[in-house]
């Protein structure tokens, strides 16, 4: 048996050097009809194209079974099916692979980093009352967006810092981490560093003060003739003056100060005409569309007075909240929509001015057939409400619309976390049983028997979730290089499906095998490969909502 840990993209390219065609030929299966006859398929179409008259060279197929390495599944067979050319995997050295070790919570990557990447969020400039739904999507999308970063070894600056902590309540009700601090004298020298440099800049004019003059602004800058004179793909052609004030200079300088500080040698030695799947460097703009304009703006006037500043945008789609038609609230003591029968809501006296928690929380608290005020029963609705909103924001591609909340239904965060407390009731059963003297401990993994493992949906949660979720995180966190102008896109939608569709498949696998059977020693062996399956499971629900700063409920 081949040590280390089996990999989709690993077994795919043993597979496609097997054929002996650099070309990608195989596909992994994902859907239970299929996966009950094969698990990877070279279809008909691509083998005819590759090979003559598709015909596969006997030797190659005979050979594909015999493929080892480090991080390529155990294969069983290998044929000729009017599909294409199938194989299976060897199941039950694949489960004793997969869950020798169980994966630990996401933690940042040992070793040095592999590069640095800053996310500015422009909507943290505001204040915190001025927060609406559009900007808080930006900026949870930039918080998950760093666990990922973070989780593939990348270290990462946000910006901007909040200078007002106590008021950033709502930050903290989202369990967003994001930095706080002032930038100090470095600020300031770094701001009349950006002064002088717009005093020597060709395209600027300086303003003085005068009846005509708005206040504040410094100078006048000529975006247009710059974005034309560079030939600068990607930037709004209605681009034309900006009037720069000391605060869009500290913004600025907010930005090279994040740059400064990361462990590179030389930020300008960098490449920055394209953007590598996990960078070296480079800077992000996550931003929502409606102030998409501004952070061009922004993003210009720095081209110009630093040369080397090259950023690119991740624009955020609308959203469109609002409080659900005929629905009322009972208004807390202190004023604000939070009250929510017969008790104070910290997250909804927070967001209820964003226009849709208010409603989201009293629907959550509906869902209970009794309400408590006690802190544990407090924690629960706050972590549901939490879950309810990043998984709506995040759950959609975010160049797309975000609509409502739904609490209802197998797509919602509620649901996620509803599955994640069923799989601690479970462990938390077995245990109690096992210290009863009813069940004998989980004996080690060596000792457990996978050849137990026959059911159809205990295949498709190692082969769909277990196995290719290490490769779901990296996927999540790339950023992929435009293909011109200065927007990116990123899957960073793929952490909250996956964990959408793990939890109904979960679900349904739950709903119809009875785990925890009757206590004689002959049901034992099945017993324990299904709990030491469900396990790598309840870890993989754990790493995932780790990257959204979710905690694991125990119980709903």
């Amino acid at each position: 048996m081949d040590g280390g840990r089996p990999g989709v993209a690993a077994t795919l390219r043993a597979l496609n050097g097997a054929l002996g065609r650099p070309a990608a030929l195989w596909v992994k299966e994902s859907g239970a009809r299929n996966l009950r006859h094969r698990d990877f398929l070279a279809p008909r179409a691509a083998l005819s194209a590759a090979f003559p008259g598709g015909q596969v060279p006997p030797e190659a197929v005979s050979a594909v079974p015999s493929l080892r390495g480090p991080a390529v599944l155990p294969l069983r067979v290998c044929r000729q099916t009017p599909a294409g050319l199938a194989v299976q995997v060897h199941r039950p050295e694949a489960f004793q692979r997969l869950l020798g070790a169980l994966p630990g919570p996401p933690a940042p990557a040992a070793g040095p980093r592999t590069g640095c990447v800053v996310l500015h969020c422009p909507a943290l400039r505001s204040s915190p009352a001025a927060l609406r739904p559009r900007h808080l999507r930006s900026v949870l999308l930039a918080d998950h967006l760093a666990q990922l970063l973070r989780a593939q070894g990348v270290d990462v600056r946000l910006v901007p810092a909040l200078s007002e902590e106590r008021s950033w309540d709502v930050l903290r009700q989202l369990r967003v981490c994001w930095p706080s601090g002032s930038g100090g004298s470095a600020l300031a020298d770094a701001i009349s560093a950006l002064k002088a440099a717009l005093g020597r800049c060709p395209c600027a004019t300086a303003c003085e003060q005068g009846p005509g003059t708005a206040e504040g602004v410094i100078s006048k800058v000529h975006l247009k003739s710059f974005v034309e004179q560079q030939g600068l793909l990607g930037y709004d052609p209605n681009l034309d003056v900006l009037l720069v004030t000391e605060r869009t200079l500290q913004s600025l300088a907010e930005l090279q100060e994040a740059v400064l500080q990361c462990p590179v040698s030389d930020p300008t030695a960098l490449p920055t005409s394209h953007l590598p799947s996990v960078p070296s460097f480079c800077i992000v703009h996550v931003v929502n569309c409606e102030e998409e304009f501004q952070q061009q703006q922004l993003d210009v006037l720095w081209r110009i007075l630093d040369p080397g500043a090259h950023t690119k945008h991740l624009v955020c789609g609308p959203v469109k909240a609002s409080e659900h038609p005929g629905h009322s609230h009972r208004a807390a003591p202190d004023g604000s929509q939070g009250w929510c029968r017969g008790g104070p809501q910290p997250v909804v006296s927070c967001l209820g001015a964003g226009g849709f928690s208010t409603w989201e929380w009293s629907k959550l608290c509906m869902m209970a057939p009794t309400f408590s005020t006690d802190e544990a029963w407090t924690e629960v609705i706050d972590t549901l409400t939490v879950a309810a909103i990043r998984f709506e924001m995040l759950s959609t591609a975010h160049r797309s619309q975000v609509g409502h909340i739904s609490t209802k239904g197998t797509k919602s965060g509620a649901f996620v976390m509803y599955n994640c407390a069923r799989l601690a009731t479970l462990f938390s059963t077995f245990q109690r049983a096992v210290e009863q003297g009813i069940y004998p401990p989980l004996p080690p993994v060596s000792e457990l028997n996978f050849s137990c493992l026959r059911e159809e949906g205990e295949w498709l949660l190692l082969f769909n979730y277990l196995l290719p979720f290490p490769e779901v995180l990296q996927q999540a966190a790339q950023l992929p290089p435009p293909s011109k102008g200065i927007r990116i896109t990123a899957s960073t939608e793929t952490v909250c499906k996956f964990l959408i569709q793990l939890s109904m498949d979960f679900s349904s696998y739950y709903n119809r095998v009875h785990i925890l059977g009757e206590p004689f020693p002959h049901l034992f062996d099945q017993m324990f490969a299904r709990l030491q399956l469900l396990g790598a499971v309840r870890d993989v629900f754990h790493s995932a909502l780790a990257t959204l700063h979710l905690p694991p409920l125990s119980q709903i």
